[in-house]
């Protein structure tokens, strides 16, 4: 059978920049297998899929290793297909999703697509053996959540690691973020990504990593409003807002590529 595919950089104001994800719409699930497949042969950090369900759409993530929970760029890619390519005369788009209903909307007259996401402060915890390590620099705070999470105070340490991917395999938690205060006008903080043992050894920009880092870093500056920006090699910003339970995050997207698949 042939099916559609997309594939759009989120978090993106250009191609080549913020986080690809491929997006390929169904009228029905595929096995789970196939979908996996799918995913491991485009091997981006994330494949999605969706089908109709009800006046929304039922979304499923995977990378080339793994299906996921949740995953920020490939729902700002889907939904950026679904009001460009499907479905014009749409104000908004519910996903139903295993972390719950994600909603995406317009954000304002920007141009950009905003998320709702739920919002996941993470607390103080124990390194687990290797990880600091394998990350290459003492981080000032040890915190986690579904994913390890290490705070510097100095965003050139974020921007200059060079971990130990081997190392990151073996660890108890999906994924590592590492992040630290902003280092340039309008950025309140920066990133990275880390999860090798899911098929992912950097991401280029996370939107799940932004349900903590956003929080997080609200509760420390002392404001709803955060400008964060993933330091990866591609690099890209979302303009967040912390909303209690929820956190909103906003960013573009641009098309790279449309055509089909034989499966």
């Amino acid at each position: 059978m042939k099916l559609p595919i997309y594939q759009v950089d989120a978090f993106a104001e250009q191609v080549f920049k913020g986080n690809p994800a491929a997006i390929v719409p169904l009228e029905t699930w595929l096995p789970d297998a196939t979908m996996q497949a799918i995913a491991a042969e485009n091997n981006l950090a994330e494949t999605a899929f969706f089908v109709p369900e009800g006046d929304g759409f039922g979304l499923r993530w995977f990378t080339p290793e793994v299906e996921v929970d949740l995953c920020g760029h490939a729902t700002l890619a889907s939904a950026w297909v679904i009001f460009n390519k499907l479905d014009a005369s749409r104000k908004r788009i519910d996903f139903s999703t295993k972390s719950g209903i994600l909603t995406v909307t317009p954000d304002g007259e920007s141009g950009r697509l905003a998320l709702d996401f739920p919002s996941r402060m993470p607390q103080s915890a124990q390194p687990c053996a290797g990880l600091i390590e394998a990350i290459g620099a003492s981080p000032r705070e040890v915190m986690a959540g579904r994913d390890y999470f290490l705070v510097y105070d100095n965003a050139a340490i974020v921007r200059n690691l060079k971990p130990d991917m081997n190392g990151l395999m073996q660890i108890d938690k999906f994924a590592v973020i590492v992040t630290a205060p902003g280092d340039k006008p309008g950025i309140d903080c920066v990133s990275r990504f880390f999860a090798p043992a899911k098929g992912i050894p950097e991401d280029p920009v996370t939107g799940s990593a932004h349900y903590s880092i956003v929080p997080y870093w609200a509760k420390r500056l002392g404001k709803s409003e955060i400008t964060a920006y993933q330091a990866s090699a591609r690099g890209g910003v979302l303009y967040c807002r912390d909303e209690g339970e929820r956190v909103r995050m906003a960013g573009s997207c641009v098309p790279y590529l449309e055509g089909s698949i034989t499966v």
